[in-house]
């Protein structure tokens, strides 16, 4: 299994935020900032700026360093209080959380689809 496996199926090691945390060019870092609050503002909808763009060490680091969005979101909220590696171990799976998330996302909906064929 892919390592740094979100509960909802993103792959942190493709993240641009996961990315942009551990890029150590000051100037590419800030750039890749931008492309994200461009990202979030198409796909989600929600005004952001490059500044806005917090570290994140991914959705199940225990290092407290985590996406602001990433730290509201409702799917990470579920699995985390149900105690589930990760959605596709959930009874409920797919849920609508979930499919709507997987309308902008479905490489994500596809690494999950797999690990439920295994369970």
């Amino acid at each position: 299994m892919e390592e740094n496996l979100a509960y909802c199926g993103l792959s942190c090691h493709s993240c641009g935020i996961y990315l942009a945390t551990r890029e150590q060019d000051e100037e590419k870092r800030y750039k890749m900032r931008v492309d994200i609050a461009q990202q979030i503002k198409q796909l989600y909808n929600e005004q952001c700026k490059p500044e806005d763009v917090t570290d994140c060490d991914g959705c199940k680091a225990e290092t407290g360093i985590l996406f602001s969005g990433c730290s509201k979101c409702q799917i990470r909220k579920c699995a985390r209080e149900r105690d589930f590696e990760n959605c596709a171990h959930c009874d409920e799976y797919i849920c609508e959380k979930l499919e709507e998330f997987f309308t902008k996302d479905t490489t994500s909906r596809e690494r999950l689809d797999e690990i439920k064929k295994t369970l």
